[in-house]
């Protein structure tokens, strides 16, 4: 029977249960928690961001293109589309010596509401650097262009740029990354299904460095440095991943997926966490993750407002009344 890891109240009465799979695990592998069954296979989607980033930061690329914090953290970002974030975009693909036509991500409209509406009201039309992902694919046409790959294709899993990156993957989670497990994420890269325990473990090995290669560890810390240093970059305005990591700051690295998957680093706690909400509703897999912060952050977490405040929220209609709440469930 499944479990819920998140439940909506209106009128005194649950009104909506979000059944899920959660995990937490050390750096050594060792489950510290676990609710479901953490080895069903899961498609990470773009939770794993940073993880695609390594090759980027290890090679050198990074240094020698110039990149700095706001292009890393870019780079690990699902973005809302704002003016910084498209900004941003299309100056890592300068500093590569390409333009937003190298982009093979897809065009969508920038998912901040202002944003889209501020695009449209000055009749402008969305590019591929308004994409949430396009931080990603920018940097994987710096890593192309660095090593001397032509760029063109590189979404496909035989091309040398992505192949390298699925191989980081399957370094730090420990888990493979092959045909039979491969799926095409909404950006048109890969995306593999693997056991949420290895996802967890995966970013337990993130924030530690520990079971990584030296050059790997100093890739991962970098990472980590630069979205505590501009956490508006890897996701955008009121967005968690955002007001988290600014509250929190290099305490917690935090990242969202698609259909209800979060991960998080505890670097400080030595701990991988991630959530599955089994019908993909993020504010269910949001709420458990703060919940799991509060409770594996130990005093500073329990004490922290920010994790209060996401990990229960009211819920208001459109006259501003109190209506009800979306609180986690099961991990007290």
């Amino acid at each position: 029977m499944d479990t819920a890891i998140a439940e909506v109240e209106r009128g005194g009465r649950v009104e909506s249960r979000h059944a899920g799979t959660a995990v937490v695990v050390d750096a050594a592998g060792d489950v510290v928690f676990a609710l479901g069954d953490i080895e069903r296979p899961t498609f990470p989607r773009s939770a794993v961001k940073a993880f695609l980033a390594l090759p980027l930061v290890e090679s050198g690329a990074a240094d020698r293109l110039g990149l700095g914090d706001e292009e890393l953290a870019l780079a690990c970002a699902s973005h809302t589309g704002e003016p910084a974030h498209v900004a941003v975009a299309a100056r890592m693909l300068a500093r590569a010596g390409r333009d937003v036509g190298c982009l093979e991500c897809g065009t969508h409209w920038p998912v901040d509401d202002a944003a889209a509406r501020d695009l449209a009201r000055t009749g402008g039309a969305p590019s591929a650097l308004h994409n949430n992902c396009s931080g990603k694919h920018a940097g994987f046409v710096c890593l192309a262009c660095d090593r001397g790959e032509a760029p063109g294709g590189y979404v496909d899993p035989g091309h040398p740029i992505m192949r390298e990156v699925t191989a980081a993957l399957a370094d730090v989670t420990g888990a493979p990354h092959r045909a039979d497990n491969r799926g095409i994420d909404g950006c048109s890269i890969p995306t593999y299904a693997i056991p949420l325990r290895a996802l967890a473990h995966g970013f337990a090995r993130f924030g530690t460095g520990h079971g990584l290669g030296a050059e790997r560890a100093r890739a991962a810390a970098r990472l980590r440095a630069a979205v505590a240093a501009s956490p508006f970059m890897v996701a955008g305005t009121g967005r968690f991943d955002t007001r988290l990591m600014q509250a929190l700051g290099p305490r917690v690295f935090s990242k969202m997926g698609a259909e209800g998957i979060m991960a998080a680093s505890l670097p400080q706690q030595g701990l991988g966490i991630a959530v599955k909400c089994h019908d993909g509703a993020p504010r269910a897999a949001e709420v458990a993750m703060a919940a799991l912060l509060t409770r594996f952050l130990g005093p500073e977490g329990a004490g922290d407002p920010i994790l209060g405040t996401l990990a229960r929220y009211e819920l208001k209609n459109w006259n501003g009344i109190r209506v009800g709440e979306v609180r986690a469930t099961g991990f007290t």
